[in-house]
């Protein structure tokens, strides 16, 4: 603090600073909750290890990433610490630092639901130590203690003012929401061709296609096999044709062992200057997937950038690719620091290293610390490789694209949702596995990610056809939805088991196509408004102590209640819900009778083809009859899904633009149509009009219409089609054709 701080106007907190010995206490005005407490604990501040402690309200504690967290809420108290430094390491059990770091953590403080959030922003090595107090020790071994407390003071409002003050999260393109299937060691295009083929003949929505580093000459960036994969450029074309993406992969080392003038990529990398270098100098080179060695280009660096991004304009005119997925740049190595070792100094081997990193070393699987960037020593921006490549890359994909497009990066940082996506790494083809990515999804969402997801079936180990089509189906609920494989593994792709999972595969799909202008709404309001898109029930039901615990159910939005069959050979799951009315998704039944009641706990039938869905009261979702590409589906009709909250009331919206164009909402090239429904009127407002909907709007549903019956129903004055189920209170209009690009007025009542 200096003379030139100034304080907030009406604060609703408190802060007593202590010099003798020296402490900080923050407190919520409204409860008197003491929020942080650092006189807990000792304090320490030197050149490479800072230690500060605090109390923490409550054990209503989430977050700290990245890992592959065994429960939403954490549990273990009892001094264990939580590693953060960005390593290649695949997501385990054993609580390993991986891919990311986002030192941030929310607290739900009281029975009330206040909660707040906190993020350390320091790109050190670190651990977070949680104590039995309750209470959290943050230790780092360079940089400041710069932290940002956020005070809510509910769960959403808390994360939102967080991801606001980080930045708000990339708008995704409409078609990175259709389904995307990968594998790596296709090994030829013929391959990929069959597998496409299988694809289309069994009517399965598939919006993407990706090519692994098998499309690549020997795993060299920028070139792709001319013998296995000949017509790659043109099969690229098909796919556009037929309503379809192509996304690449490209890793940040690049092939330094390539024979002299045959490789521009290495050679004007090292003319510009633009590779990591060692402490004394000297080109750091590494082993990766080229043959021979790898170099590092260093992103914190501008020159890097018009390298980076003349390579992929340049590349595009070859291979017309829609999205970037950019891998192991955490950085990953395959020897510890470089070819050559790592000097004895104190950034390779500093005096303390934190003991929850993974490795012996610091540089373990990665590069030497005291590597030279623009940024800064590698020692003190490591943690930020992967987030500093994804910026230029977004930008690159975009000139080369001329489209909004898409980046899925592995490694990330705070802040990283800005430019892209992340999915869960190299998992494990397992059903653990498959019910811990729904924690990851629900975390990366709080971090400011809300472009999401696990690879599909598994990356690591064969599948089985159980496992993948109950994976299918919880995947068909992430976000960023793609079945992606390893190397040397058995097909996992829908159609590999069989016509019974294929049918499965492409039901479950259908259903997310149908939901898809409801989702792509979300991303809408992600990226203006800092909202999260896949949430925890704590997120929406803070006060409700059960919800505060759930980790395998997950919601889309406000209103979507996802409860996925996550054990081998159920037929059945248990779902919770909170107070409120919820309505089968599928039939509008109401899971409880009346007006809400109080929260239930109950099992709920889910047969091999059945995901169980729920829809909230209070809510309008609207829809769009599906098809197999998203390009195909945005010509259909819409439809809304309405189900009434206990005093009567729904509400709702619909974003629309072209899906594709960049800046469509700084630009003002969208339409937003709000919805708003009684017990007898349902109202569309049009908000913004500067993008007209093609589509009209096919049919309105409206489920929990507690009224005897319905003898009349118009829109806009015309008289329409309509049937009422007295039994289940379920309201169907149909045959609409109804103009979205003008005001509705819908009215059911009795005569």
């Amino acid at each position: 603090m200096n003379l030139n701080d100034h304080a907030a106007q009406n604060p609703l907190y408190d802060v007593q600073v202590n010099t003798n010995p020296f402490s900080i206490v923050v407190k919520r005005k409204s409860t008197n909750t003491v929020i942080l407490d650092t006189s807990v604990g000792g304090f320490i501040f030197e050149d490479q290890l800072l230690q500060i402690s605090s109390s923490v309200p409550s054990k209503n504690f989430y977050g700290l990433g990245e890992h592959e967290h065994q429960s939403l809420l954490h549990q273990n108290w009892d001094w264990h610490r939580w590693g953060m430094f960005a390593r290649d390491e695949f997501p385990n059990p054993n609580n390993r630092n991986l891919y990311g770091v986002h030192p941030m953590y929310l607290n739900i403080e009281d029975n009330a639901g206040n909660a707040h959030v906190v993020l350390l922003l320091n790109s050190n090595a670190m651990e977070a130590v949680l104590t039995p107090l309750p209470g959290i020790t943050w230790r780092t071994i360079g940089g400041i203690l710069d932290f940002y407390i956020f005070l809510g003071p509910s769960p959403s409002d808390a994360v939102g003012q967080y991801i606001n003050t980080i930045g708000r999260p990339y708008f995704p393109p409409y078609w990175s929401l259709g389904f995307q299937l990968c594998r790596w060691g296709y090994n030829s295009l013929n391959r990929v061709k069959e597998v496409a083929n299988d694809m289309i003949n069994a009517d399965i929505p598939y919006d993407v296609q990706y090519g692994d580093i098998d499309y690549m000459r020997n795993q060299l960036d920028f070139t792709w096999d001319k013998t296995a994969y000949a017509e790659l450029p043109e099969f690229v074309e098909e796919l556009h044709q037929r309503g379809q993406r192509y996304i690449i992969i490209l890793d940040p080392a690049i092939g330094s062992g390539q024979p002299a003038g045959t490789y521009p990529p290495y050679e004007n990398g090292m003319a510009k200057d633009i590779f990591i270098r060692h402490g004394d100098g000297k080109v750091m080179f590494g082993k990766v997937w080229p043959p021979g060695d790898a170099v590092f280009p260093d992103f914190t660096n501008a020159t890097t950038h018009s390298w980076w991004q003349k390579l992929i304009v340049d590349f595009h005119q070859n291979i017309s690719f829609d999205g970037l997925w950019i891998d192991m740049n955490e950085p990953a190595n395959f020897v510890d620091g470089s070819v050559t070792g790592c000097a004895n100094n104190r950034y390779n081997n500093p005096p303390y290293k934190p003991l929850a990193v993974f490795g012996n070393t610091l540089y373990n699987k990665t590069l030497c610390m005291d590597g030279k960037q623009a940024w800064g020593s590698h020692y003190n921006v490591h943690s930020l490789y992967g987030f500093s490549e994804m910026e230029p890359t977004m930008k690159a994909c975009r000139a080369a694209t001329g489209k909004r497009g898409i980046v899925i990066s592995r490694s990330t940082y705070v802040g990283g949702g800005q430019y892209g996506g992340h999915w869960l790494g190299d998992n494990k083809s397992g059903w653990k596995s498959m019910a811990n990515s729904i924690i990851g999804a629900i975390e990366f969402n709080m971090y400011g990610i809300p472009y999401i997801g696990a690879d599909i079936c598994g990356f690591f180990e064969n599948s089985t056809a159980s496992l993948c089509n109950r994976w299918m189906q919880l995947g068909a609920f992430y976000t960023f939805s793609r079945n992606h494989n390893g190397y040397g593994f058995n097909p996992q792709h829908p159609t590999a088991f069989g016509a019974e999972n294929a049918a499965n595969a492409r039901s479950v799909l259908r259903i997310r196509y149908s939901l898809l202008p409801y989702l792509y709404t979300l991303f809408y309001y992600a990226n203006t408004q800092g909202t999260t898109v896949l949430r925890s029930l704590m997120m929406e039901f803070p006060q409700d102590k059960i919800a505060r615990t759930v980790s395998k159910q997950f919601m889309w939005g406000s209103a979507l209640l996802i409860t996925p069959v996550l054990e081998e050979g159920a037929t059945s799951v248990r779902g919770y819900f909170p107070n409120d009315r919820w309505f089968n998704f599928y039939t509008g039944a109401e899971m409880l009778s009346g007006n809400g009641g109080t929260a239930i706990n109950v099992s709920l039938s889910a047969p091999t083809d059945f995901i169980p869905l729920h829809i909230r009261g209070g809510h309008i979702l609207p829809l769009q009859h599906p098809a197999n590409t998203t390009v195909y589906s945005r010509r259909n009709k819409f439809a809304l899904l309405i189900a009434m909250s206990s005093d009567n009331f729904a509400e709702g919206s619909l974003f629309w633009d072209d899906g594709e164009t960049a800046n469509t909402v700084s630009n003002n090239q969208y339409t937003l149509i709000r919805y708003n429904a009684t017990k007898t009127q349902l109202n569309a407002t049009v908000v913004t009009s500067s993008y007209t909907i093609g589509s009209t709007l096919d049919y309105i549903t409206i489920y929990g219409l507690n009224v005897p019956r319905i003898d009349f129903t118009s829109i806009n004055g015309r008289v329409c089609e309509r049937n009422f189920d007295e039994t289940r209170k379920v309201l169907n209009i149909t045959q609409l054709n109804q103009d979205m690009n003008q005001n509705i007025v819908v009215i059911y009542r009795e005569l």
